[in-house]
């Protein structure tokens, strides 16, 4: 079987086809607002994203991964007058946290990690063909999509006018901004308050949209069209639709994306986690405790898609299962110094053969990774109960092999943890 990924546009699994005449896979996931501290949450996407991004190398793709940084916009100025700070000294200190963080969880970082105020002409540029188009207007110094002129807008998402706005406004929009026509009309460019930043523009000092940057952002480093692209599933409306309906609009060739894929929302007490409501599981914090391994393994223990509710008691189950995995892999390196057969599959014994054959297919079928962990499991109990050493050997390289190169786990012989962020 090959790889099926699931596209919101579509509404179901789709077999992953590159597109022609390109020579590398475009992933793009919507990175942080780095206005404050990230969680638990945060990095149940990456992590879900890395998963498919090392899967995809895995099948021999090469792969550019871009992962923006939105470093301008509402909440990064208003938490930025809360506190005094310039808000790009307050970006770049929470950017900071959140790479170490991430980088204990052992994931790869992007290709790219444009910001959003470096590609202020990008902005322009697309705004200016918005409104040669007739899918954009100007009214006192703001730039708004016109959401009536674009009959194609709500194909991500599927909803009806009445069911967007209310969380459209739950999500950033402003209803009655001046000058809007629709209140479901999002701002493309926005004129700066006399103390935020601004940028020249043909209709007066401002500053960009949330939706255009990633628009900006993505086409100039995965060209007019590309293959996936990524995010939470809050992400999906407006977000993602705004972004789909203004790249279209200004020109790109249809579908603008092949796969637009987003991971589902951790929940803790009762809730989605979020830094509004407060109910945050901070990865610096569990890294006091709990190696990077048994952390990414708890997460990449629920399918991506799933709404995850966290409990520790679960990430301590997944501790235990990530010690195991690490011992099946330190005793094959005893048994045999070198991989003795993962390079070439057919000189694999059963049942090593029918575990790994499971674990690609469950990966094949959406990147279901639970299901694959129950195979890694399946070959750790062998690397450490099976009396014939090659074949013990063999099953715990082939550990080290899936769990490692496409789950992202170390498997090191660690009895702390990786890396201790202090608060």
């Amino acid at each position: 079987m090959s790889l099926r990924l699931h596209d919101a546009r579509r509404g179901g699994l789709v077999a992953f086809d590159p597109l022609p005449d390109r020579d590398h896979v475009g992933l793009y996931v919507c990175g942080v607002t780095p206005y404050d501290t990230g969680h638990l949450g945060h990095a149940f996407t990456y992590v879900s994203f890395d998963v498919l991004h090392r899967y995809l190398e895995y099948l021999g793709y090469d792969v550019t991964y871009v992962q923006n940084l939105t470093d301008v916009d509402d909440d990064m100025l208003r938490k930025a007058r809360e506190t005094g700070e310039d808000y790009l000294a307050l970006g770049n200190r929470w950017v900071a946290t959140f790479l170490t963080e991430m980088a204990a969880l052992n994931w790869l970082p992007p290709d790219h990690y444009p910001r959003a105020t470096q590609h202020i002409a990008q902005v322009l540029s697309l705004v200016e063909r918005l409104m040669e188009n007739g899918l954009a207007y100007a009214a006192e110094g703001n730039v708004f999509f016109d959401v009536s002129a674009d009959p194609s807008y709500g194909q991500l998402t599927k909803m009806s006018s009445d069911a967007m706005l209310p969380i459209a406004n739950e999500r950033g929009n402003i209803p009655d901004m001046p000058g809007k026509r629709d209140p479901l009309d999002f701002v493309l460019w926005q004129a700066s308050l006399p103390d935020e930043p601004a940028w020249e523009s043909a209709w007066g000092p401002g500053r960009p949209g949330w939706h255009i940057e990633c628009s900006a952002m993505a086409s100039a480093y995965l060209g007019e069209q590309f293959e996936i692209h990524g995010g939470g599933a809050d992400l999906a409306f407006p977000h993602h639709e705004s972004e789909l309906a203004q790249s279209e609009g200004a020109g790109a060739p249809r579908p603008w994306v092949s796969h637009w894929t987003h991971a589902g929302m951790l929940g803790f007490k009762g809730a989605k986690m979020s830094k509004s409501l407060g109910n945050l599981v901070l990865v610096r914090d569990l890294l006091r405790c709990y190696p990077g391994d048994a952390i990414r393994l708890y997460l990449i223990g629920h399918h991506y898609r799933s709404e995850v509710h966290y409990a520790e008691a679960d990430l301590a189950r997944a501790a235990d299962v990530a010690a195991t995995l690490r011992r099946a892999c330190l005793r094959a390196e005893q048994l045999s110094p070198a991989d003795p057969a993962c390079a070439d599959p057919s000189d694999l014994v059963q049942p090593v053969a029918g575990h790994r054959a499971r674990f690609l297919a469950a990966m094949d079928d959406d990147l279901q990774t639970p299901d694959a962990v129950e195979q890694l499991e399946a070959l750790a109990e062998i690397a450490l109960t099976a009396e014939d050493d090659a074949v013990a050997a063999q099953a715990g390289w082939m550990v080290r092999e899936l769990g490692g190169r496409i789950l992202g786990m170390r498997l090191a012989n660690v009895s702390a943890p990786e890396a201790a962020i202090n608060a």
